[in-house]
């Protein structure tokens, strides 16, 4: 999963805030909510962003891998409780 949560750190250093990309930039208040729920953007929105804060891209975002659960393990067949009960 991409996640921006380094955009606002670097927004941060940079002295940018929300109300500047919106007012000053024109960025759309609905592209910076997106951000922060980490939905997608196009790569066009992630080149103005290091346009405007004069960054990398990984200085916006970075991929995270997503927590997964592991499969199912196998349960106990029937004939191996057997087994166990007759041991």
């Amino acid at each position: 999963m991409i996640v921006y949560d380094k955009l606002w750190i670097t927004m941060k250093e940079k002295g940018i805030s929300q109300y500047a990309l919106i007012k000053r930039f024109h960025i759309s208040p609905g592209q910076l909510t997106r951000l922060k729920r980490n939905e997608s953007v196009s790569t066009h929105t992630i080149g103005v962003f290091c346009e405007i804060l004069n960054c990398k891209v990984e200085d916006i975002m970075e991929y995270r891998q997503e927590e997964t659960t592991p499969p199912d393990t196998e349960t106990e067949s029937e004939e191996d409780a057997d087994i166990t009960e007759k041991t």
